[in-house]
């Protein structure tokens, strides 16, 4: 395979690696119901008295983020540590989307275009940045379509049912 092919087939897998990272939490509330659905921020207020995250950023899907992208990544030829930083990375990036949402007023489970993909994309990609070689190019390309992307695929499990909002 030529550098530029090598280039594309890489930034796939990160986009998988992103999507299990990302889709796993969604994944795993449909799988459990309430079931471990403990909220990461048990339910405190910040000052402004709104929630820190909201009731859908849970330890269960955390877990099941960390769980599935580090099973994940070997599958695809990443190491399992990468995925593991991929997930984590992802998670940081969605929590503090989520206390960002909170402070702007919107609800949990609320749409924000492009506060709801690029902080969950952006910052497991840097992380695997250094350890896979990607350049600002690869970086680009793979937050503008997993951003472009997240909201379809959104609105699609939404109709297969497993999704709550068609966002």
């Amino acid at each position: 395979m030529h550098s530029r092919e090598m280039d594309i087939v890489l930034n796939i897998k990160i986009l998988i690696l992103l999507s299990v990272a990302n889709g796993a939490p969604v994944l795993a509330k449909r799988l459990l119901g309430v079931h471990l659905a403990r909220p990461i921020d048990c339910g405190a207020c910040f000052v402004d008295g709104r929630p820190w995250l909201g009731s859908s950023k849970t330890i269960r899907g955390l877990a099941a983020s960390v769980i599935a992208t580090s099973a994940v990544a070997p599958v695809i030829g990443i190491a399992w540590k990468l995925g593991l930083l991929a997930a984590v990375a992802a998670m940081i990036g969605d929590l503090t989307a989520s206390f960002i949402k909170r402070r702007l007023g919107y609800a949990s489970s609320e749409m924000a275009l492009g506060l709801d993909q690029v902080p969950e994309s952006l910052l497991p990609i840097l992380a695997l940045a250094p350890f896979l070689g990607l350049t600002l190019w690869d970086i680009a390309a793979v937050v503008l379509v997993f951003s472009a992307a997240t909201p379809i695929v959104s609105r699609l499990l939404f109709r297969l049912g497993i999704r709550d909002r068609p966002y």
